[in-house]
């Protein structure tokens, strides 16, 4: 028998994809930040694993990580 967890995982993921989409017509939303290296780094500061940030932006696992990266150094940078 499947695990019902992994049953349900894709289906949240398309449900949190498709809010993700409205909310990001939305100025206000996430400061202003609404690209993809921002939206990654939004899901991630809420707890998501890079699997399935991955598969809500529909981005490949390794461009995840590294867009995570990078906008976690962002703030770490000298100004």
């Amino acid at each position: 028998m499947a695990d019902p967890l992994n049953q349900v995982s894709p289906k949240l993921n398309v449900i949190i994809a498709l809010m993700l989409h409205a909310a990001a017509k939305d100025e206000t939303f996430n400061e202003g930040k609404r690209k993809t290296g921002d939206l990654v780094a939004y899901l991630k500061r809420h707890g998501l694993g890079y699997d399935d940030i991955a598969a809500i932006v529909d981005s490949p696992i390794a461009s995840v990580r590294e867009l995570a990266r990078l906008k976690g150094h962002a703030g770490k940078r000298k100004k």
